[in-house]
């Protein structure tokens, strides 16, 4: 996006489903890869709510997992 973020979106709408933004300090720590490790993200993470939707994934019988 013009403001810097990043944002996933089907191809056929303009809703924006997932935003990242970096910050300034992960953007110099990413030394200006702060695109391709976001796609990274989306990727897996789309992979994972497909996994989640066929049922791979049972959430019942996990602890609940912190994200730092």
């Amino acid at each position: 996006m013009p403001d810097g973020r990043i944002v996933l979106r089907r191809a056929e709408d303009e809703e924006v489903l997932v935003t990242l933004d970096f910050s300034e300090d992960a953007r110099l720590f990413l030394q200006g890869q702060h695109v391709e490790v976001a796609k990274a993200m989306f990727n897996l993470g789309v992979q994972m709510a497909g996994r989640m939707a066929e049922g791979e994934f049972d959430q019942g019988d996990e602890a609940p997992r912190v994200l730092h």
